[in-house]
């Protein structure tokens, strides 16, 4: 995946139209007709399948049919936007191989939304991801996440649609506003008529696109320059292969540390609570294919970051053979993939197509994403909740208008964006700023059941100010000693981002300059730890006025919003050290875990596993009335009546739902 980094605001088009000439010829053309015409085909079709008798659970959730191959090819083109595309290749070319080690970060950063986060929202029945807040807090929480994931996007849309455009615009003179407009409407049309199976299958033949522009320029590339052994070597010779650093500072922009331990952070804000990426979790037609599409996500996201670091190395070779040209030399770092296409396949008609095909692949994935998930939380957050008396069809008419209303909205961010100028490296940051102190929501109210509605929104607020104190700030001091740095020690600052890259470049202080103190060395904190800091701050400041208000003493807590934390470790445990710590256990995980309920809400699953069974008044069946839970091949393990089992145990005497010591159970 693409989190990214590196590049900096493209620079505006020149006015000199000698340095810009067009090398798209009509065969280039054609070929990125043929993306776009491809993309409004795939949702038309799914609009047109069943006209009429579409539902707005069809348009937001795809019907919750989805298999786990589709879901885990659209989570991956949701992140692999153009600035990833653009951003990675420059990064390895600047500063080496050092970023390859973020594929580290990986493996925590899919297994603990596989195991935590899925299951959570997927037992609940969720819409949209801000629904937990309101079921774990309460509907101001809910609407506080749902009003700044909104401002979060908005903020982003026109960005990640205009900058590569302009990118584009300015080595190619591709007409940029031709561009802007095609990708928007395109996106818009499929996107709101289509709903989110459009958006899925799109994204599957997007993410094929990109795979196979990435690849086309790799083989290409690595034939003209003698083969990837010969790149290998090249890069090695000038330094470009980086070993492991292992500097514990957190200052250093890109060490083994901040990449592998920082990056899961930062993993976690991308695939854990994103709402675009919890939508198509929830669309999965069961809970183990939403598990599988995050396994399978894996090998997908390393190949990407695989191609991208190949292109950069690619890239490198290639210039020490063809030095760049003064224009290209002096142009913004987005340009140099485009740039070095450009160089690479010229004369050969399709090619330069194809990847500008690739490169827009991702931003109508990374935009349609955004429409549906907007539309979404709008729909699910906003309206829902104050007219709940609206009917199917007029809740169907209302979802296609808010995803189209998103993408005309998309349009103006657009222009705007195209009069901003410096300001759009603020505008990129903050989309990045946000994902932290969402994050650090989302794991102060699933892991501490004595967080309450205050902590959470106090701890929201600290969270989101620290953000953007930093991430302003490093910008504020970056520009200030700009003009006293020098290109050879130049530094790409990256922000994270929940659903792409989003980039700032800042240029560093010559090392033979003092090091920065005080609230200067505070802003160089490297921006792979801004995630973890920030979603930290949320957590300790939250936790730290809910305990000064009482906790959730008096207060209703749901056991379905809770992971049970202490179980789960005791279970690591051999048995015997868990029959000795079960009275304390018991007393702990009373606290922790356990709350007598009812049963779920209506339509709702049951919190134990998706094979067990609710009966219609809401008790869990069992053998003589008793709540029952059991995995296969083990023993069904009976709780008393009311009460719902959060995890399994070896031990059948131990109930470790409720805090009491139970009789052994039967088969």
């Amino acid at each position: 995946m693409s989190v990214g980094v590196s590049t900096s605001a493209p620079l505006p088009p020149t006015s000199d139209t000698s340095m810009v000439t067009s090398t798209f010829s009509l065969v280039d053309y054609v070929v990125f007709i043929l993306l776009l015409v491809f993309s409004l085909a795939i949702g038309l079709y799914h609009a047109c399948r069943g006209w009429g008798r579409h539902t707005a659970g069809e348009l937001l959730m795809a019907d919750r049919k989805m298999g786990s191959l589709p879901v885990a090819l659209s989570l991956m083109a949701t992140f692999q936007s153009a600035v990833a595309i653009l951003g990675v290749p420059s990064e390895i070319y600047r500063f080496g191989t050092q970023y390859w080690f973020l594929g580290c970060s990986y493996v925590l950063g899919l297994l603990i939304p596989a195991h935590i986060f899925i299951p959570v929202f997927y037992r609940l029945h969720l819409t949209s991801a801000y629904e937990y807040l309101e079921l774990r807090f309460n509907k101001a929480v809910r609407i506080c996440g749902t009003v700044t994931f909104i401002f979060q996007m908005v903020i982003y849309m026109g960005v990640v649609l205009y900058a590569p455009s302009l990118a584009l615009n300015a080595v190619t003179g591709f007409d940029l506003w031709l561009s802007v407009l095609a990708l928007g409407l395109v996106c818009a049309i499929y996107t709101a008529l289509g709903g989110l199976k459009a958006v899925i299958w799109t994204d599957v033949f997007q993410s094929l696109v990109m795979f196979l522009g990435q690849l086309t320029v790799i083989i290409v590339g690595s034939a003209k320059v003698g083969g990837l052994g010969h790149v290998w070597d090249v890069a090695s010779q000038h330094g470009r292969i980086s070993g492991i650093e292992l500097d514990p500072d957190p200052f250093v922009r890109h060490t083994f540390w901040t990449l592998a331990f920082g990056g899961i952070f930062l993993m976690l804000s991308l695939y854990g609570v994103n709402q675009a990426q919890v939508q198509r979790y929830l669309s999965s037609r069961t809970e183990r294919a939403a598990v599988l599409s995050c396994y399978t996500v894996f090998p997908l996201q390393q190949l990407v970051l695989c191609m991208g670091s190949l292109i950069g190395l690619v890239m490198f070779a290639y210039y020490q053979e063809h030095p760049m040209s003064p224009q290209q030399s002096q142009a913004a770092p987005d340009q140099f993939v485009l740039y070095f296409v450009v160089d690479l396949l010229k004369g050969l008609p399709g090619l330069p197509g194809l990847f500008v095909a690739c490169l827009f692949s991702g931003s109508l994935s990374t935009i349609s994403s955004a429409f549906n998930s907007l539309a979404t939380v709008t729909m699910e957050d906003l309206i829902r909740p104050w007219f709940p008396e609206f009917s199917e069809a007029w809740a169907t008419m209302l979802s296609r208008s808010l995803a189209f209303g998103y993408g005309l909205l998309c349009l103006g961010m657009a222009y705007i964006s195209s009069h901003m100028g410096p300001v759009l490296q603020a505008a990129l940051s903050i989309f990045g700023m946000v994902g932290g102190p969402l994050l650090g929501l989302f794991c102060l109210g699933m892991f501490f059941p004595c967080a309450n509605p205050p902590g959470a929104i106090v701890g929201l607020l600290a969270g989101l100010i620290m953000a953007f104190w930093i991430g302003i700030g490093s910008i504020v001091a970056s520009m200030g000693s700009s003009m006293v740095a020098s290109s050879s020690n130049g530094s790409s600052f990256s922000l994270p981002s929940n659903m792409t890259t989003a980039t700032v470049t800042t240029l560093m202080l010559s090392t033979t300059l003092s090091r920065p103190t005080g609230l200067q060395r505070f802003y160089s904190l490297s921006y792979m730890w801004y995630s973890a800091h920030n979603s930290t701050t949320v957590i300790v400041v939250g936790l730290t006025v809910s305990l000064l208000t009482g906790g959730m003493r008096g207060r209703p807590l749901d056991p379905r919003t809770i992971y049970p934390v202490m179980p789960k470790l005791l279970a690591l445990l051999p048995l015997s050290f868990q029959k000795r710590l079960s009275c304390r256990s018991c007393s702990q995980l009373h606290c922790l875990s356990c709350a007598c309920s009812p049963g779920p809400a209506p339509g709702h699953q049951p919190v134990s596993r998706e094979d067990a069974e609710w009966s219609p008044e809401g008790q869990q069946r069992g053998g003589d009335g008793q709540g029952q839970f059991s995995l296969s091949g083990e023993q069904t393990h009976f709780c008393p009546p009311g009460d719902l089992p959060v995890m399994w145990t070896q031990d059948p005497g131990l109930c470790l739902h409720s805090g009491r010591q139970q009789p052994e159970a039967t088969l």
